[in-house]
């Protein structure tokens, strides 16, 4: 039988609510109830064994499948990000990396944004890899964040390019500002598109902690199995808005050649 006590572990799970603004051209706000796993990758190989409908082994109801983030499924995910870090800034990550992420629910798994925390040694965040997939393209960017702008202790500022379509009602000359800092009781995340000096969106996540336990484990999944359908069902349905507030569409790089190329290669869950 599965334990009832808390799991002595820095996993855990992240309750609380995500929200969109688009400012331009046109309004349009949404907030959303939102839960993601939070694990540190050291670890995955035993971290589910004592629950049942959980795995990162095999599938599962809840279910971490390697093949559904970054790097080749052959080598271990933290090795594969401590190498793309390094490979992007020099800089190789000395202590634990721990990511922010939906598992695959009942076989279906969509992540617009996962995000992988990474420490040194003594726990302070030395980088931060920020994980982003697309729909219905199944294309994936990794965004290597190493160098803040105004760093202090509460919260790290980033500033950089996009260089993945996301959403056709966004176009690809947009420069990203993100914030946020070490995760703890709190997980507090911002990301805010800028055009021409304008901001015309934000996102956020203010989540709070849930320690890992069967019971939580067991809340969770009941109370929203298909999350990840969830997830997509909603960008379609905002999408839908965004159509008939007559927003502009942007098609995919691909199709029209005057527009700027992503370098993104599709996930290898799409292989």
């Amino acid at each position: 039988m599965q334990s009832r006590k808390t799991l002595a572990t820095k996993s855990c799970i992240y309750r609380g609510q995500v929200s969109h603004r688009r400012f331009r051209p046109a309004r349009n706000d949404f907030s959303y109830a939102q839960f993601m796993m939070y694990l540190d990758l050291a670890e995955l190989d035993t971290l589910f064994d004592r629950f049942w409908f959980w795995s990162a082994k095999r599938w599962a109801p809840a279910w971490f499948r390697r093949r559904d983030h970054a790097g080749s499924s052959d080598q271990p995910l933290d090795e594969a990000i401590r190498d793309l870090v390094e490979r992007e800034s020099g800089l190789r990550p000395s202590g634990p990396i721990r990511l922010l992420t939906h598992l695959r629910y009942f076989w279906h798994c969509f992540n617009p944004i996962s995000i992988y925390y990474c420490f040194d040694t003594n726990e302070q965040l030395e980088a931060v890899v920020l994980e982003v997939s697309n729909t219905p393209w199944k294309e994936m960017r990794c965004y290597v964040l190493t160098d803040p702008e105004r760093p202090d202790r509460d919260s790290r500022r980033y500033a950089f390019e996009k260089h993945l379509h996301v959403s056709p009602f966004m176009p690809m000359d947009i420069g990203y500002r993100c914030k946020l800092r070490a995760p703890d009781d709190k997980l507090l995340f911002s990301l805010e598109n800028w055009r021409e000096g304008t901001r015309i969106f934000d996102a956020h996540l203010n989540l709070a902690r849930v320690p890992i336990s069967s019971a939580a484990l067991a809340e969770t999944l009941l109370t929203d199995p298909l999350i990840t359908l969830r997830v997509v069902s909603l960008i379609h349905w905002q999408a839908i808005r965004l159509w008939f507030k007559r927003v502009p569409f942007y098609p995919h790089p691909r199709k029209n050649p005057a527009l700027p190329q992503t370098n993104a290669l599709p996930n290898e869950r799409t292989r």
